[in-house]
């Protein structure tokens, strides 16, 4: 299975969280990964969204179907998360377009075993594979990668 987290890109600020809309830099970033994605991503991959405006703003521009969940937004948990994803069982590939702290602690507990507050930066994608490998559960970080670079 691979898990793909993506944060969604730089959003502007105001008082209803949902309702904050991606800023032009935001827009920006979005394209720029979602042109990144459409090249690298397994067809039928399956895609997760934060009903948060600024997430269903990021997934769209992927240019695929996506479902919007609960599960994977504003404060959602490490738990449902992985839970809505089929984490790690699930076959294909799994796009989370959420948020942080959220996204940040699912790849600190996919990488160290431990939750904790790591930074995923906005619009960035980091993506996991899990394999069978001697009979043992592994988790590898495939790639990171943030709009900046590309």
């Amino acid at each position: 299975m691979d898990l793909i987290l993506w944060r969604h890109a730089d959003a502007e600020d105001g008082m209803l969280d949902d309702a904050r809309k991606l800023t032009a830099k935001g827009e920006k970033q979005a394209q720029q990964m979602g042109r990144w994605l459409k090249s690298n991503l397994p067809e039928g991959a399956r895609i997760l969204v934060s009903p948060a405006k600024r997430a269903q703003q990021t997934a769209s521009a992927l240019g695929r179907e996506f479902e919007t969940t609960r599960e994977v937004g504003t404060g959602a948990s490490v738990i449902s998360v992985l839970a809505a994803a089929g984490w790690p069982n699930a076959k294909g590939a799994v796009v989370v377009v959420g948020h942080q702290p959220t996204l940040g602690r699912i790849a600190a507990a996919l990488l160290s075993g431990v939750e904790a507050d790591w930074s995923i930066k906005k619009g960035s994608v980091w993506w996991f594979s899990n394999r069978l490998h001697d009979d043992e559960n592994q988790t590898i970080l495939r790639v990171v990668m943030s709009p900046e670079f590309l």
